[in-house]
């Protein structure tokens, strides 16, 4: 395999970097959006049982914000729980844009390896296949055998440019993807509690109202 890549030239120099660029991409953007990392199970219903209980204090809204990406979505929501509906869903849909590109941060650079992969690897194909035809203009065809043999090695390029992007355009639509998906699961949650903080108390309050109007009424 060693030999396969020093065939290919110094071109293969920057196809190897993408390679390892990639790969820390894939292994890092895996490791972070892991869904017990970024939509912890049973977090929404705890969150809401606490704004019911009004057990919350800025520490505890801290840690929440701290420990994933649907604690910092409903922590914002939480921070202003005391505002009109407007103002909570559109405290929520600002760090909403905040946690996603959070999300997705490296994805560009994933896309990009998967695009640029094949042209580096046509890139040095064709560099390859120049120094070739320069050396057959000196020296005469000699040989076909090396002459296949160098038509060969110059299309280690395209074949290793092909191999590297093919993965990672694959691995950037599925992170893409899970992305996405856990955007709609964060905005359910956070539909879910913003509807907490502003329906129940109107709910709840006309109850009392209706008490308060039937009291003189018995008088």
């Amino acid at each position: 395999m060693l030999d396969i890549l020093m065939a290919g030239g110094w071109a293969m120099l920057p196809i190897l970097v993408c390679s390892l660029v990639a790969l820390a991409i894939v292994l890092e953007r895996c490791w972070t959006l892991r869904r017990k990392a970024v939509l912890p199970p049973g977090l929404g219903e705890e969150v809401r049982q606490w704004a019911r209980a009004g057990q919350l204090d800025p520490n505890h809204l801290q840690a929440l914000s701290n420990g994933s990406p649907l604690g910092e979505l409903l922590a914002a929501a939480l921070a202003v729980r005391g505002q009109s509906r407007d103002i909570i869903k559109e405290r929520i849909e600002d760090t909403g844009r905040h946690v996603v590109h959070e999300m997705e941060r490296y994805l560009n650079t994933l896309g990009t390896i998967a695009l640029i992969g094949p042209l580096l690897g046509l890139f040095g194909t064709v560099i390859g296949l120049i120094r070739m035809f320069m050396q057959v203009m000196a020296g005469g065809i000699g040989d076909p055998a090396k002459m296949a043999g160098g038509i060969g090695e110059a299309l280690i390029c395209t074949a290793s440019g092909l191999t590297v992007a093919i993965p990672a355009y694959v691995l950037h639509r599925y992170f893409r993807s899970r992305v996405a998906g856990y955007c709609v699961q964060m905005e359910k949650q956070a539909t879910a509690l913003l509807d907490d903080l502003t329906l129940s108390p109107a709910v709840a309050a006309r109850p009392r109202r209706a008490a308060a109007t039937a009291t003189p009424t018995a008088g």
